[in-house]
């Protein structure tokens, strides 16, 4: 818990962004959206478009991270870059006063995230990191309809994203992006975050190179026993030597099935077969960012915890070590 004191209700909530992409675009909007906060400025890695990310949002382009992180006149950093640089930034920011926002992965590696989660605390500040998946549609239908099927003992969750071809940019980067399970923590954490703690793991894994930095092909597998008694397996790949798209949800339990296709989803029980309306995706980076200016200056909780992030890449990391080692990974408390 924090106990920083809130803005003052007459001033406005200074921040600076990291990122120029996809997540950083959606953050600008949110915030020039938002009445309590005013946008100082945007560090990019690329001077151009962060040139013209700023000058769209009418605030003042910064040529590095570094000196926006050191600046006096923000009080809130938001992360939205490279999964390798999270980590990095984060602790910047904590040590020069600032609370933070960090999209998922707080880092990729687990021990600097344990680290920083210990240094916001001593540094009184807050550490938001983004989990926007447990916001969207699909997760809430789950959570509303799981009592249904009973007792549960099998889910499987596949995200495939052909691309052909695949392109050359940080999500296809070893280094950039990181362990494919931990860059893309948030299947993970749906799970975590139904399901509660994770007994073993178990993990394969493959890429398809084109060169040493970057792969045209990731395709990775795992299998999570839970202390429930639960089996998981996530299956997530994206690349050039995938050919069918899928993005499926299915949860088994003794009284039915929840089965999750797209944006379709369905109960299937003995007797008959229910739609179920899976809400939207749009507007969830603004949800996430209003829900962190209200605790901040109205002390509402937040839905996710530091915390809980910290254990869901505690499971992840044990999924890269299963992969790397090909053993089964017993997790303790």
């Amino acid at each position: 818990m924090y106990d920083f004191e809130p803005p003052s209700a007459n001033t406005k909530l200074r921040v600076g962004l990291v990122g120029t992409g996809y997540a950083a675009k959606h953050r600008a909007e949110a915030l020039v959206n938002a009445a309590r906060v005013n946008l100082v400025a945007i560090a990019g890695h690329t001077p151009e478009k962060t040139t013209a990310l700023a000058q769209e949002y009418s605030t003042q382009a910064i040529d590095s991270w570094q000196d926006l992180v050191q600046r006096q006149d923000i009080d809130l950093v938001i992360i939205s870059t490279i999964n390798r640089d999270h980590g990095k930034i984060t602790r910047a920011a904590l040590n020069n006063g600032k609370h933070v926002i960090v999209e998922y992965p707080l880092s990729v590696d687990f021990q600097e995230a344990e680290e920083l989660v210990a240094l916001a605390k001593t540094q009184n500040k807050l550490l938001h990191i983004e989990h926007i998946e447990l916001l969207g549609g699909l997760h809430q239908a789950l959570k509303q309809q799981i009592a249904k099927v009973g007792d549960l003992f099998y889910v499987r969750y596949s995200t495939i994203n052909p691309q052909h071809p695949a392109p050359r940019k940080w999500t296809y980067n070893h280094d950039q992006f990181g362990f494919p399970l931990i860059g893309a923590l948030s299947r993970l954490h749906r799970l975590t975050d139904l399901f509660g703690k994770v007994l073993t793991v178990n993990c394969h894994q493959r890429y398809w190179e084109t060169e040493s930095e970057y792969y045209q092909t990731c395709f990775c597998t795992a299998q999570f026993c839970f202390a429930n008694g639960l089996l998981a397996q996530v299956v997530y790949g994206k690349g050039e030597t995938l050919w069918q798209s899928e993005r499926k949800f299915e949860v088994h339990g003794e009284k039915g099935g929840l089965i999750f296709d797209g944006d379709t989803g369905i109960l299937v029980q003995a007797e008959e077969s229910t739609p179920i309306e899976v809400g939207t995706r749009r507007g969830l980076f603004a949800k996430d960012t209003n829900m962190v200016l209200d605790h901040l200056f109205d002390g509402t909780p937040l839905y996710v915890t530091p915390e809980a992030s910290l254990y869901t890449l505690k499971v992840a990391d044990a999924a890269q070590r299963a992969a790397k080692t090909g053993l089964t990974i017993f997790l303790t408390e």
